[in-house]
């Protein structure tokens, strides 16, 4: 488990890919009680990743640190910001995509909605052309909103899936999913100081290509 922050209120760490977010066996929160050497440590999860989605996540380590972060969340006061290896490359070197998404419960798949309708929600995030080689190009994104699978779907939805992608595109790329959570910044629920944690991409492909 790689630690890049603790203290008594929260710990930062990077989350494996096929790793849950959530407190289950196996989960995130049961790997950290184990590298902390305690297994009836409180941790707990404010945000989650994807599974097979890795990067720097936050989690809080008292039941007020949760309600805070928690809360910071809810009124978009977390800094998220993601990096990705998508194939293709969008049209401009940045830019916004603005979507209306619904969810298939039972075939657990976001999908892009042609109008307003009963579960559907506005999605938003906006993105920076960061690099390109051949078909693939490494790109900085910012969410605006934070849908179910938002970031995978957006840009599939345009022809450009992310390198890695098993769900909503059919690609045989040798790889986990291209999608990092790179840099989250908060107020720290214990000081009040505004806090940022980042990590680059492992040394892996295709971080090393593009």
């Amino acid at each position: 488990m790689d630690i890049l922050y603790m203290d008594n209120d929260i710990v930062v760490c990077i989350k494996p890919a096929r790793v849950l977010s959530t407190d289950e066996p196996g989960g995130l929160p049961e790997l950290v009680r184990e590298a902390l050497g305690d297994p009836k440590a409180d941790v707990r999860t404010v945000h989650r990743l994807d599974r097979v989605v890795s990067g720097v996540m936050v989690l809080a380590r008292s039941a007020a640190a949760a309600s805070e972060l928690s809360r910071q969340i809810r009124e978009d006061h977390f800094h998220k910001e993601y990096l990705a290896v998508v194939h293709g490359c969008p049209g401009e070197s940045r830019g916004t995509f603005r979507d209306l998404l619904g969810r298939d419960k039972a075939r657990r798949m976001t999908f892009v909605a042609a109008q307003p309708g009963k579960g559907i929600q506005e999605a938003v995030l906006s993105y920076q052309v960061l690099n390109r080689q051949e078909d693939m190009t490494r790109v900085r994104v910012l969410l605006q909103t934070g849908r179910t699978h938002q970031i995978r779907v957006q840009f599939a939805s345009r022809g450009m899936p992310l390198v890695g992608e098993r769900k909503y595109a059919v690609l045989n790329d040798p790889c986990e999913i291209a999608l990092w959570s790179a840099k989250i910044g908060f107020t720290h629920p214990g000081t009040g100081e505004w806090v940022e944690f980042a990590k680059e991409p492992p040394a892996v492909f295709p971080w090393t290509v593009v």
